[in-house]
């Protein structure tokens, strides 16, 4: 049996990558995994966790799964590539997919105050129909300073296992990316220690790179490359 770990990204949910997970689940019969990180979700406090928690749940999960399957799989987007980086390093996994994986981010308290001001905006309703407005109205306005500081850490502590994966590892952004910049796909493409890695930008593709209108080509480039022999 194959599996398939599926990751998330900061303040996020398995929404985030669904699209991906379900066409595994669905059209390969692969044994899928994507866990909702702790303190995120519908019920989740970002206040009451730090980055340490969301290692271990990566960490429980993927052995879950190296228990029950001949290979392993590995899907991360945004802080969840990050994770992914560190799970593809330190366990025996098959491959390393990376989503719009945050190695390098713009500024994460510029980013919130960026955001709180379009949803201030938003409330005054100058941008009721705002697409950006309504997908992170609710998200920036609950999400802890402290949650952010979390982030900021785990992206540290984790970057110098990025040069240890050996893994086949594809890495996938696209380039209307508001959120991770191009270097964050170049430093990955350049430091990871596999030689058989691939990088490709999707052009009319945003942060959300498992629902933009490239997303039926994002799903074959990784169905290509899960399933070729390396």
């Amino acid at each position: 049996m194959i599996g398939c770990l599926c990751l998330h990204g900061f303040t996020g949910e398995p929404w985030e990558v669904e699209p991906v997970a379900n066409y595994f689940y669905e059209q390969k019969k692969w044994l899928v995994y994507t866990p909702t990180l702790p303190g995120h979700g519908p019920n989740g406090n970002l206040k009451d966790v730090t980055y340490h928690d969301w290692v271990r749940m990566a960490e429980v999960a993927v052995k879950e799964l190296l228990k029950r399957c001949e290979k392993v799989f590995v899907i991360g987007f945004s802080m969840g590539g990050m994770l992914a980086c560190y799970i593809a390093a330190k366990y025996p996994i098959t491959k390393l997919v990376l989503l719009s994986a945050a190695a390098y981010y713009v500024n994460p308290y510029q980013l919130l105050e960026e955001l709180k001001d379009v949803v201030r905006l938003g409330m005054k309703g100058q941008l009721a129909n705002d697409e950006r407005y309504l997908r992170y109205r609710k998200k920036i306005i609950e999400t802890p300073i402290s949650a952010v500081y979390q982030f900021m850490i785990a992206v540290r502590k984790i970057r110098p296992y990025v040069s240890k994966v050996n893994v086949p590892t594809l890495i996938l952004q696209g380039e209307l990316d508001g959120i991770v910049p191009p270097k964050s796909a170049f430093y990955l493409f350049e430091t990871i220690g596999s030689k058989k890695k691939e990088l490709t930008f999707l052009p009319e593709t945003d942060h959300m790179i498992c629902h933009g209108f490239e997303k039926k080509l994002l799903i074959e480039k990784i169905e290509t490359f899960l399933c070729k022999e390396h």
